[in-house]
């Protein structure tokens, strides 16, 4: 089973996703996908493995994250991505194609009842359309993305000022 969670920068979503993760059948284990490349991201993610049960897997996966969760799956219980944006940021440059590689790590997910995998995801889509090429590349593409994992959910909410609409599914 797949569940897509959405929201902006400091919406909550990451919150969600932990609690989502928290329901979910053992073993849970999380995937991480950002990298700290300056100081004040440093904190975003110490802050988050502070938030974090200590005795919660955590796998740092980077751009690496799809072939990570295909092996998980193998592992049943819950799996938390966290988060597809920064796994598409650590792919740049990578020969190969992210909507390929997204589809080979949520394929042993799409069965409702196999292992559950609870994906984050930034939602750039609301906000004015980006000045430079690079970043409204990177919007356009964060979007199909979104949208794939969308049709392959059974779940999909939005985060908006720490609140979940559903968008797709029913709500636990």
């Amino acid at each position: 089973m797949i569940q897509l969670v959405l929201g902006g920068v400091r919406s909550g979503k990451s919150a969600l996703g932990e609690r989502l993760l928290a329901q979910g059948p053992a073993p849970r284990r999380v995937v991480v996908t950002g990298k700290a490349l300056d100081v004040a991201f440093r904190e975003r993610i110490l802050a988050h493995k502070r938030a974090r049960d200590p005795g919660l897997a955590v796998i740092e996966a980077g751009a690496e994250a799809m072939d990570v969760l295909a092996r998980e799956a193998a592992h049943g219980g819950t799996v938390l991505l966290d988060s597809l944006d920064f796994w598409l940021f650590a792919c740049h440059g990578e020969d190969a194609d992210p909507s390929d590689q997204l589809a080979r790590g949520l394929a042993p997910y799409a069965d409702a009842g196999g292992p559950q995998l609870v994906v984050v995801s930034s939602e750039t889509g609301l906000g004015p359309i980006a000045a430079d090429p690079a970043t409204r590349r990177f919007v356009d593409a964060l979007g199909a993305l979104n949208q794939a994992v969308a049709a392959a959910a059974h779940d999909v909410r939005l985060v908006a000022a720490g609140l979940s609409i559903q968008l797709k599914g029913n709500a636990a």
